[in-house]
Order: C-alpha cells, then structure tokens, then sequence
C-alpha cells in the first residue's frame, strides 16, 4: 500500500537531511575533488527526484556510515553508528511514500496478535468499522476524540471502537479506567469521565483492576507511549491526527462495488 506525502515540506527536510556523508555542493577548500563531484553528483539526483521543490540550500548532513532502522515504543527511528547519531525522522522514496509510516504499520501489525479484544472496553455499534484504540482517561487529546468520534456518529459515520488503557502516564488514569471498566454502564461511565465528570469515590472491584492490569501489559507490548494512538486497518496513528482519520472514515463510507 502506498502512501503518498501530502507534506512537499517534510520531503524536503528528510530528503535534504538524510543523505548520509553528502559534502557541500560547491568545492571548499582543501576538498578533494572526488569528493566535491560526488556532492554535485548527489545534488543533481536530489533535484532530479523531487523536480516540483525548490531547494536553496545543499550542505553536508552530520550523518556517516550505514543508516539503520529500528522500532522503540511503537515508534520507528534510524541510527548510524559510525558518527553515532539517533534519528527521530521520517523517509520518503522519489515518488513520495512515506517509508517510515509503511514500516511503522508493518511493526503494528506483527504485534496486533498480542492484543486480547476480551480484555477491551468495546464501544460503538457491530459492523461499524473497527478501531483500535489506546487512550488515557486525564489525556486531553483522547478527551477531544472522544468527542469527535461522537460526532461522527452523529453525522452517521460511526465506530466500534476496541478500547485499551494506557495507565502509566497520568497518576489517576488506572483507578479511572477500572472506575469505568466496575460499571455498570461501561459505555456512560467512559462518556462521563471523559467529559471531566468522574464522580467520588471511584468504583473499584477485583475484574476491573485486573483489567487495567492487562491493558497495561498490552501498552508494554504493543510498544505504545503516548496517547491517543489508533490502529486503522493495521495503520498506525500517533496522537490526535483528525484529517488522516477523516480520511480514513471517508475511505470506509465508499460503497463497495459488487462481485462481477
């Protein structure tokens, strides 16, 4: 599945800063002159793969050696050894697919068998397309989607929504998130503590601490550490990312055309 960019300047950042031992374009002194026709070589590809941007600067990136890839907390990140550097960024081939998310949903994917949809809050009608969700009851963010989930089923747009609680970032969000889980009206304790109305004292019980428990072992697992973070068809959102949801809400409104 590709994914083009919709972002002309991230392609621009990471095409620039990702050229591992790329020497300034004009010769500097004491340069030696393979290296300088290397770097002019390098700057004629780059201006030949992404033909649309305009480039006014092309200089030496700090990076050297071989460029890996590794996955850290649901995160892919890059490291080059030989001058020891960690990069937190994102790639993009010369048509503009965005590598790095490819690989992030790959990684999502092979863990997603980890995940035990028993021990979810499940929310929203069956049939509805089906999200996958992290979320922390004291997040603001995950309070927002909240409520633009809300409305979306109000436009008629609705979500089942496969609940997991990430309780190690904010003091109170494990003894709310079992609050909501002892219930007995899951889906309105979720919708009250998320509208900032939790009620004291917070119901407890052992199924629901036990619960929590588990959401915490698949937040470990999953490698998740920040909320909100989707799945959407084994693609992976990071954060309260509205227009690439609305874009995937709109993909699952196109009628499927039938069996020829």
């Amino acid at each position: 599945m590709k994914r083009p960019s919709r972002n002309l300047s991230a392609v621009l950042t990471c095409a620039a800063f990702l050229l591992p031992g790329v020497a300034v374009a004009q010769p500097q002194p004491g340069e030696p002159a393979d290296l300088a026709a290397a770097a002019r070589a390098a700057e004629q590809s780059l201006h030949q793969s992404f033909a649309n941007l305009q480039f006014e600067d092309f200089g030496p990136a700090p990076i050297k050696g071989p460029l890996y890839q590794a996955s850290a907390g649901g995160r892919i990140l890059y490291y080059a050894p030989q001058s020891e550097h960690l990069l937190f960024a994102t790639i993009y081939d010369k048509n503009g697919v965005n590598l790095t998310a490819l690989a992030q949903d790959a990684s999502a994917r092979k863990k997603l068998g980890m995940l035990e949809p028993s021990q979810a809050l499940t929310i929203g009608p069956p049939g509805a397309p089906t999200v996958i969700e992290f979320t922390d009851p004291d997040c603001p963010y995950c309070r927002a989607l909240d409520r633009f989930w809300a409305a979306k089923a109000a436009e008629g747009k609705p979500v089942r929504r496969q609940i997991y609680f990430v309780s190690g970032i904010h003091p109170q969000a494990a003894s709310k998130a079992e609050h909501i889980l002892c219930s007995k009206d899951q889906a309105g304790a979720f919708r009250a503590t998320y509208a900032g109305e939790a009620p004291r004292p917070l119901v407890t019980c052992k199924e629901g601490a036990a619960r929590v428990a588990r959401n915490a072992e698949a937040v470990k697992a999953m490698g998740i550490s920040g909320t909100p973070t989707l799945i959407l068809d084994g693609r992976v959102i990071s954060g309260f990312q509205q227009a690439e949801i609305e874009a995937w809400l709109d993909e699952k409104q196109v009628p499927k055309k039938p069996p020829s």
